[in-house]
């Protein structure tokens, strides 16, 4: 327990018994001056004072225990911050010590109006469909953007080609380098700096990128910085033409300047050639242009050129706790805002088996059926006690183009039991059935009745485990 100010509570206690301050001081072996100054809250209650507080009022002493600790200052704040508003820690611990069932109550009436909104979200999405939904964060807004464009930004893709493919595969970051000496007169410096990929100095004309790149990754950097310089104007007028709000504008920015980057590094007609001639083999591209096998599957999802389209594959990148940060889609498949994702999904199952290519066929509620690789991938380090992100990344595509792919070899595409069902998350997905199932379906009768016995099996308490 952490020193807490519980002097309002410490008075109503004594109070309630008829004790004076000396008579308490007594029982509780304090000075009375030091516990006078603990009921006007100029002393904290310590561990050793809520001990013997303990010994004389048993349960009534509770209460203390349960303000005392932290717990509902730290939720005051989490709350508070999630509304935009900033309460200073001295208030906070006032209103968890002093009025700990005020604070309660605020609690209670944040999670209603989480509940409520998220009630409201989720019957939009459901009822709407994730394309036409209006963007809740820039992000979100940016993300819509490629969607509605099936992940395939032409003027971008078609302007990176040409030089594209006069870079050699081995030391593409070299070439680069001269490319932008000699055309713009810019210096790249490899610079190690805790947290920096790239950073630009347009009065020195210097890029400094970070040394703990990769070859591929420096390339795609020194490919960022190329797109600002020379596809300045196309990627201002696609801006202008977005019709998204201003503050999603910067990230959309930096979002169309990856593609190029992404475009320069692996260019279109040699790679789309190379992974039908492969069968789409993810790890072989991968070799086969040096590069990730998340960016590999990036790559793959951006391969809708009209008349010489590739897979319409989907692409996510999730870490352990569910989080989405990565989400592209070259054709229709309903990702989850705001409902989580399923828990049947192989992109799950690829945590407990790292670095292992997993395949899956996945049934959706209305009877489509997908094809999907996962496997997990590592960020950062490079050097000793830097930290390391792990993700899973996952591939999809309908099982329409199934058989264009080496990983549908030897599967059961069509066979009524051969794929797993899969729903777009608990909250949007009619299986009542799934033994999986963590909340019932927005709008069911489960949902309406939270309180009903058939919620059970879903309820914290009694919840499979």
């Amino acid at each position: 327990m952490k020193n807490a100010y519980l002097g309002r509570q410490l008075r109503r206690l004594r109070e309630s018994h008829g004790m004076t301050q000396a008579a308490l001081a007594r029982a509780l072996e304090l000075s009375p001056s030091y516990l006078n100054q603990i009921e006007r809250n100029q002393r904290p209650l310590t561990l050793r004072v809520l001990q013997r507080l303990d010994t004389q009022f048993g349960a009534e002493a509770q209460p203390f225990q349960e303000a005392g600790d932290g717990r509902l200052t730290s939720r005051l704040r989490a709350a508070f911050a999630d509304q935009g508003a900033s309460i200073s820690t001295a208030e906070l611990h006032d209103l968890a010590d002093n009025a700990p069932g005020l604070a309660k109550l605020i609690l209670d009436m944040r999670r209603r109006l989480r509940n409520a909104t998220e009630r409201a979200d989720l019957l939009a999405e459901q009822i709407s469909g994730q394309p036409d939904m209006p963007a809740a964060t820039g992000f979100e807004a940016v993300r819509d953007y490629f969607y509605t464009r099936r992940n395939h930004i032409a003027e971008l893709d078609r302007a990176a080609e040409p030089l594209g493919n006069l870079l050699p595969i081995a030391g593409r970051a070299d070439a680069l380098t001269t490319y932008l000496r000699d055309r713009h007169g810019i210096r790249v410096e490899m610079r190690a700096a805790k947290g920096m990929q790239r950073r630009f100095d347009p009065a020195q004309r210097l890029l400094q990128v970070s040394e703990d790149l990769s070859d591929a990754q420096r390339s795609f950097q020194i490919g960022t910085q190329l797109a600002l310089l020379e596809e300045s104007p196309t990627i201002d007028r696609l801006c202008d033409a977005s019709g998204l709000p201003a503050d999603a504008l910067p990230l959309l920015r930096i979002g169309l300047a990856n593609y190029f980057a992404g475009a320069l590094i692996l260019p279109y007609g040699a790679f789309r050639a190379t992974a039908e001639a492969l069968r789409y083999d993810i790890e072989r591209l991968s070799r086969r242009f040096d590069i990730g096998f998340e960016t590999a599957c990036h790559r793959l999802s951006t391969l809708q050129r009209p008349g010489a389209e590739g897979v319409p594959f989907f692409f996510i990148r999730v870490d352990r706790a569910g989080n989405i940060s990565k989400r592209q889609s070259a054709t229709d498949f309903h990702f989850s805002r705001f409902g989580g994702s399923c828990p049947l999904w192989t992109i799950y199952d690829a945590f407990s088996r790292p670095g292992t290519l997993l395949r899956q066929l996945a049934q959706m509620p209305d009877g489509r059926r997908y094809l999907w690789m996962a496997r997990t991938v590592s960020q950062g380090g490079g050097r000793f006690g830097a930290p390391v992100k792990h993700f899973a990344v996952a591939l999809g595509c309908d099982i329409a183009h199934a058989e264009r792919l080496v990983y549908a070899d030897g599967m059961d595409l069509h066979g009524p039991d051969a794929a797993t069902p899969i729903g777009p998350g608990c909250k949007l997905c009619e299986r009542d059935a799934c033994p999986q199932r963590a909340f019932p379906m927005i709008g069911s009768p489960v949902a309406a009745e939270p309180t009903s016995s058939r919620f059970a099996p879903y309820s914290t308490v009694a919840g499979p485990r």
